[in-house]
Parts: structure tokens; sequence; C-alpha cells
């Protein structure tokens, strides 16, 4: 198939979601083929920044669809392993991506994945076992740590930190809603959870085993207010706040009686020079 623009790549998605399972297996491949190879350079991207819009980004639904017709038509087969005995098996229309010296990438051994349709940009660091899933992007210098997981289509900005064992939801579907979007110089601390499209803006630290969902309200300390998303718009994190994970009392009478509280993630302040000498990621290990 010839090489589409991204206008006519973006129309002829369109058209075989629609399709649905009456759309040309072979056809739908072939343009699936296109649309991963521009999400793994990175000439698309399933969100963008937009100031036009609430949270500063909007979601391109065309590329998830995109990526659904490509699971849709792709037929499982086995993928090599490290044991002959237990191959790894997938749709044939989702490999590994393929990575070399010349990318920049450091990926140390020990049982990582990155599926192609993500985006790796040049000095990313992947310790294992870590995982990125197809739509991801990942821009230059960020560090996935020990078995954190970068879903599909979660935006993770420049020299961000991603420690062991977080875990940054993609939200794939609905296709029009906000996948997880972590802006440049953002720290995630080990053991966080991020869901529902939620983003957290530049420079921004979310302490150790904090959680943030869409229903999750947030107390924001220093300016004396609590952080509530309105119906469809992602929570969003202000730029610079250090988050961490916090208690609100239950005020209704039995609530007080039994003493009850709900985890609740907490602002506690906003980055200063003493967070900036704690976070900042070490020269030597770029």
């Amino acid at each position: 198939m010839t090489r589409m623009p991204i206008p006519q790549l973006t129309a002829k998605i369109e058209q075989l979601y629609e399709l649905g399972t009456d759309a040309d297996v072979q056809q739908a491949r072939d343009t699936f083929s296109q649309l991963r190879d521009k999400l793994s350079q990175g000439k698309v991207r399933a969100a963008e920044p937009d100031i036009s819009t609430p949270t500063g980004w909007k979601v391109n639904s065309w590329v998830k669809k995109g990526i659904l017709v490509g699971f849709r038509v792709g037929s499982v087969v086995s993928y090599p392993s490290p044991s002959s005995d237990a191959p790894y098996l997938d749709k044939d229309t989702l490999p590994l991506k393929s990575l070399d010296d010349t990318s920049g990438v450091r990926l140390v051994p020990g049982g990582s994945s990155i599926r192609d349709g993500s985006y790796v940009g040049p000095r990313v660091i992947c310790m294992p076992p870590m995982y990125i899933n197809i739509g991801a992007y990942i821009d230059e210098a960020s560090l996935i740590d020990s078995h954190a997981l970068v879903g599909s289509c979660a935006q993770i900005g420049a020299r961000v930190h991603v420690s062991a064992g977080a875990q940054i939801g993609g939200v794939l579907e609905p296709i029009g809603a906000m996948p997880v979007i972590v802006e440049d110089d953002a720290l995630v601390g080990g053991n966080t959870g991020l869901y529902e499209g939620t983003v957290v803006r530049r420079r921004a630290v979310i302490g150790a085993g904090t959680v943030i969902t869409n229903s999750t309200p947030i107390v924001d300390l220093p300016k004396g207010k609590l952080i509530k998303s309105d119906p469809g718009v992602p929570t969003v994190i202000p730029e610079g706040a250090v988050v961490v994970p916090g208690a609100r009392a239950v005020t209704t009478p039995q609530g007080k009686d039994w003493g009850v509280s709900l985890y609740t993630p907490v602002i506690v302040k906003y980055r200063d020079d003493r967070t900036d000498t704690r976070t900042e990621l070490e020269s030597w290990i770029r």
C-alpha cells in the first residue's frame, strides 16, 4: 500500500473503524502498519498539547481507533522467549519495538518489553523489568524504573522519573477519554498509581504510594482548597505540586462515631530548591 500522508491516514482509519468486522482485513493491516510506524517515530501521538482545552491537552481519538483496528485484525502467534518451552503469545500486528545503538535509548537487560508503536526518545533509560505499551510516548532523558508500567497511549514528558513499581494507566478506551499525561521534569514516586486520564503538570512530585483517579479529591494544604474534577474532565495536578498519600475524616454521624477516614492525596507544598535537590536525576546515570 502507498504511504499515506497523515490527513489521508486519519480518514482511512476512521473508515476502517466504522466498518468494524466488515473491513477488508489486509487493507486494515496495511493501514495499521503505517500508523504504528508513525507512532514509533513520534510523528503522531494519541494526545498532544493544546492550550485551548481545560487540561492543556487534546485527545487524537483517530489514533486510538487505529490501535483498536490493529488489535482486531491481528492473529495470535508465538514470539521467541528466553524459554523455548514457553514462547510469548501475542497478536502478530503488535511486535516488540526494534531498537539499536543509534536510538540513544538504554534498554538494560533483564526482562523489559516495549511494544512497537510506542515512541521512546533519545537518552531514555529503561530499567528491568518494565513495560511500555503501544501508543505510549516517552520523551527524551526520562527514566522508566524497574516494574513500572506505561500503559497504552500514556504520554510521558522529558526528564521524567517514573519510579519502581509505578503504574501509569494508558486509557485506550473510551476512545475520546484522555490518557494519563505526565509533563516535563515531573517525578512519579515508587508504587504510585495514575489512572483515568490524570494530568500531572510539569515539575510536580507524586510521592511514593500515592494513587490518583478521576474521582479522587485532592487536598491542597498550601492554598487551602479541595481540588475536584468536573464530570468528564480529568484530575489535574498543579505545576510544581508535591503530593503525598493522606486521609480525610468522614463527617457523617456514623463516620464520626466509628472514626472512619477516606484515602485522599494531599498537596503538602510546592517545589522549592530543597525539593529540586532531592528529586534531581543524577547526570551520571544518563
